[in-house]
């Protein structure tokens, strides 16, 4: 039996939005977004935070346990590619960041119908399958 997929959806959003999304959790500067986010019990976390809290947990914890460590930290560090990651923004459902295909369908169809100029600029849907997956950089 082979294992049941999970799915997650991010958003790259406006660099406006991004700083909003950022300083206000609750997306109060997107209505239509912070419904969506409310009705299917999801949030936002950017993409850049994450990699900062990674990077902060491993120097805190022990880096040997993290083999991310060092593409993160450097990841976070370059200037173009910290620009991305603030603008990028990751959607946890019920707290997980990985969830089933039914609600990953809907959201991102409702999402999709937000994507304009000044907001939300692309959805992307990713899934649990390694073979559709980046794999981690070596060493």
């Amino acid at each position: 039996m082979e294992p049941t997929l999970q799915f997650q959806l991010r958003i790259t959003v406006a660099p406006g939005l991004a700083d909003a999304l950022r300083a206000d959790p609750s997306c109060s500067a997107h209505a239509a977004l912070r419904e969506i986010l409310l009705r299917h019990d999801a949030t936002l976390k950017c993409q850049f935070d994450a990699f900062a809290d990674y990077v902060s947990e491993a120097e805190r914890l022990g880096t040997e346990n993290y083999p991310l460590y060092q593409w993160t930290r450097d990841t976070i560090g370059n200037p173009e590619k910290k620009a991305k990651y603030l603008q990028s923004f990751t959607i946890y459902v019920s707290g997980n960041e990985v969830y089933g295909k039914d609600i990953a369908d809907v959201m991102e169809t409702e999402l999709l119908q937000l994507v304009d100029e000044n907001g939300i600029s692309r959805v992307f849907r990713f899934d649990t399958n390694p073979a559709n997956s980046p794999q981690p950089p070596s060493g």
